[in-house]
C-alpha cells in the first residue's frame, strides 16, 4: 500500500487510537516517525514506545498516556501543519506558537527533529510538521 503522507497516517493512527481508549497503537515505521515519536516521550505527551524490527520495514508501538483518575488522555490535539502539497516552514523569528506557549510544535530542521523551543535555543528555523496539545 502506497501512502502519500505518511506523518498524516501516523498522527491520524494516534487521534483513532485516543479517540477508542485504546492502550497501544502500532504504526509503520520510518525514521522521522521515529524521531517524532521520542519527541513525544521526551515531552511527556506518550507513556512509553518500542521499535520492533521482525518486518522488513518494522514497527512502532507507542503505548499512550491517559490520566489515571479521569481517564482524560495526555494528548489532547494532533495536528499536521506541514502537507505535501503545501511545505510550511517557520525561521527563528517567525516560531509558532501553540496554545501560548503549553502545546509543543514539532520541527523537522537541519540539526534534526526537534520542538519549537529547542529549536529557538539553537537559534535555527524549520519545517513545522504538527502542533501537539
Amino acid at each position: 500500500m502506497m501512502n502519500t503522507d505518511p506523518i498524516a497516517d501516523y498522527l491520524t493512527r494516534l487521534r483513532n487510537a485516543i479517540k477508542a481508549n485504546h492502550r497501544i497503537v502500532e504504526v509503520p515505521a520510518s525514521n522521522l516517525k521515529k524521531e517524532i515519536t521520542k519527541v513525544l516521550f521526551d515531552k511527556g505527551y506518550i507513556a512509553n514506545y518500542k521499535f520492533e524490527d521482525t518486518t522488513a520495514q518494522g514497527v512502532i508501538k507507542i503505548a499512550l498516556k491517559y490520566n489515571a483518575i479521569t481517564k482524560v488522555p495526555a494528548i489532547r490535539t494532533l495536528t499536521r501543519i506541514s502537507k505535501p502539497g503545501l511545505r510550511q516552514y517557520a525561521g527563528v523569528e517567525n516560531m509558532p506558537r501553540v496554545l501560548n506557549g503549553l502545546g509543543i510544535a514539532i520541527l523537522s530542521t537541519s540539526k534534526g527533529v526537534m520542538t519549537d523551543k529547542e529549536a529557538a535555543k539553537l537559534n535555527i528555523g524549520g519545517e513545522v510538521l504538527c502542533h501537539v496539545y
